[in-house]
């Protein structure tokens, strides 16, 4: 859930802040070589993010204090980064017997006080890796939620910010994404089930470095986030998506590599968690301060247990996909736990825990059969798998133990789901709970469908049916209706767009209606020229642009069409007309891409126009036409029969 109360350290602030940090080191240090860590009892735990929509457009709603204010009386209900997204924290279980059963009956509870008390402010809950409806503009400010350590991050993160373009995303698969955004709220775009296993101090280290060996095919079949801003990208686009969002590096010209807050890891661990925490103070500059009162060693030296709240602070603020975690149990005694972050949000209640059965159980089947993972595999291998899971999905080729190369959903059936059984039945888990989750992974791998393969297959579908908008929409309502059912992922139909009855684009913004491939010319191109592009790509209307993107002009047909059957009459002017600049419509009819279509169409209507370019600070992002209207009235009309 994270330190509440933090700060933008200042020069005498970070200095002190740093004195408990490294006071905290000490203090872990010492109560590890004394062994004052709980071992008898191991637990699980689970954080569940999700996102908020409005009930009637399934569009993001900032409405999460008004969800939480009526669920005060539930601790485990907390907020997150953006006013559309909320947590809620299942309770720590012994990890034998019926768990994951609890924590799967927990899930569904909690998730249901949610669902109730959002529909009171006309929101649904959406499970999902990045909401296929987000909009960029959604990522504004005004969309932060409105607590202290919040606007202290990103504040702490923009100071740290050395490029002047702020925050760049690039992301190439299907599609391609290149965007900047002034604001590290990007990261807000990602909603994780981010899994806890607690560990002993002599088994963190290689529970730790078989987390890091498996992240690769643990994220590949739990893949569920292919969909940013309209665009296919990486199966799991949320692992670049973070790491982009809250990179503070530029390009130099040396060949430095420095690494980033969001990382997978620089080597394997060789024996103990300190050597997280120290690299990890040793190479990140203190972002967040706190107020902090204890001082740690001597709280130990008084035989008490600290809170390590500066320790705490700086570790919530580097990112790791696999995060050690330090906390202090109910019945007083430290402990020590592994958090799994690279498994998505939904899509279903059931995926989820089958997901973090998956996870638990390999965890453990592995650390019973191999000794040293290390033997077995290299680091290189184990991060490439990891971005290359993130990249391709269940369609990931892995180089696996001694060199291997094999398929992900044939690594999954053969080898892994046997060594996860056999790691649940260890820890005593129920059998039929073990056949319940692991039976879930195995059909889907055998299907090789997850949410991910179902979430491209449905937009590329709905592509060709509806304008992306509604496509969006239509898979966003299906993700809804079946989120809480017993039926996984891998079981799903693919959506239909007439499920979706009240679709109403009138309060959309032109930027996500417009179309942003644009074929353009310049002043100085050939009329013969413009003309064979607007044949052949059946153009009514192409932007005129400088060379560095500004608007110029606008060519319409109605201008071709005028100067072909005047260019040979010797007393016309069309007849000395050779480039674009001599007929194009200079300084046309512009509107920025917040104004709402409705909006939109006034101007058109009002100033009998067929086509709007769209500009943003000076710059042609998008180009709207009367087309644009026409298909998605046609389409609202046929709903009416």
């Amino acid at each position: 859930m994270g330190e509440e109360k933090v700060n933008v350290p200042t020069s005498e602030s970070r200095t002190n802040f740093t004195r408990h940090l490294l006071q905290d080191v000490q203090a872990l240090e010492y109560m590890l070589a004394h062994e004052w860590f709980e071992t008898e009892t191991i637990r699980i735990g689970a954080e569940q993010e999700m996102c908020l929509v409005d009930k009637k457009t399934l569009k993001p709603t900032p409405k999460n204090i008004q969800v939480l204010n009526r669920l005060k009386q539930y601790p485990w209900a907390t907020t997150e980064i953006a006013r559309f997204n909320v947590e809620c924290n299942l309770s720590p279980q012994e990890f034998t017997g019926n768990a994951l059963r609890l924590m799967e009956t927990e899930n569904r509870a909690q998730l249901a006080k949610i669902l109730e008390s959002a529909k009171k402010s006309d929101a649904l809950v959406v499970l999902t890796g990045i909401l296929p409806t987000l909009r960029k503009f959604d990522l504004s400010m005004d969309n932060l939620t409105p607590k202290p350590r919040y606007r202290a991050l990103i504040e702490a993160i923009r100071a740290q910010a050395k490029s002047s373009k702020g925050f760049e995303l690039r992301l190439t698969g299907i599609d391609e994404l290149i965007i900047s955004h002034d604001s590290p709220l990007m990261e807000a775009c990602n909603t994780s089930y981010q899994v806890h296993l607690q560990v002993t101090p002599d088994t963190f280290a290689p529970l730790y470095n078989i987390a890091q060996a498996i992240t690769g095919p643990i994220l590949a079949i739990s893949a569920n986030s292919p969909l940013v801003f309209g665009k296919r990208l990486w199966h799991e686009s949320r692992i670049a998506l973070f790491q982009q969002s809250l990179d503070v590096r530029t390009t130099q010209d040396h060949m430095r590599q420095p690494e980033p807050r969001v990382s997978f890891g620089t080597d394997w661990l060789d024996k103990s968690i300190m050597e997280i925490y120290k690299e990890d103070i040793s190479r990140f500059r203190v972002l967040l301060g706190a107020e902090v009162e204890e001082n740690s060693l001597e709280t130990v030296g008084k035989k008490g247990i600290p809170k390590l709240k500066a320790l705490q602070v700086h570790n919530g603020t580097v990112y790791r996909w696999n995060r050690p975690c330090y906390g202090i149990s109910e019945n007083g005694m430290p402990h020590l736990r592994i958090e799994n972050r690279v498994i998505p949000a939904g899509p279903t209640v059931l995926d989820q825990v089958a997901n973090s059965a998956f996870w638990l159980g390999t965890m453990i089947g592995m650390a019973n059969k191999f000794k040293d993972i290390r033997e077995h595999m290299s680091f290189a291998d184990a991060k490439d798998n990891f971005v290359k899971a993130a990249q391709f999905g269940v369609d990931t080729q892995f180089t696996w133990f001694n060199n291997r190369k094999v398929a992900c959903c044939d690594l999954i059936v053969d080898e892994l789901i046997p060594i996860a059984r056999e790691g649940l039945q260890s820890r005593g888990i129920v059998a039929e709970d073990i056949d319940r989750y692991l039976g879930v992974i195995e059909e889907r791998a055998k299907a090789h469908q997850n949410g991910a393969r179902w979430l491209l297959q449905s937009f590329t579908k709905l592509e060709a049916e509806v304008n992306q908008d509604e496509g969006l929409t239509v898979i966003t309502s299906a993700m809804i209706r079946n989120q809480m059912s017993e039926k996984p992922v891998h079981t799903w139909e693919l959506p239909n767009v007439k499920d979706l009855k009240s679709y109403r684009p009138v309060g959309l913004r032109v930027e996500e209606f417009m179309e942003t491939d644009l074929f353009t010319v310049h002043e100085d191109d050939l009329l013969e020229m413009v003309a064979n592009v607007m044949e052949w790509r059946k153009l009514r209307y192409v932007p005129v642009e400088d060379g560095k993107g500004h608007l110029t002009g606008l060519i319409t047909t109605r201008k071709l069409l005028r100067y072909y059957t005047r260019r040979d009459r010797p007393d016309s002017p069309e007849a000395g007309y050779v480039c674009v600049k001599d007929i194009m419509i200079a300084n046309p009819r512009t509107i920025d891409p917040s104004t709402k279509i409705k909006d939109a169409m006034h101007v058109m209507r009002g100033e009998k126009i067929g086509c709007l370019p769209v500009i943003k600070d000076k710059e042609l992002v998008g180009i709207i036409t009367e087309m644009d209207f026409l298909r998605v009235s046609g389409r609202l009309i046929d709903r009416l029969k």
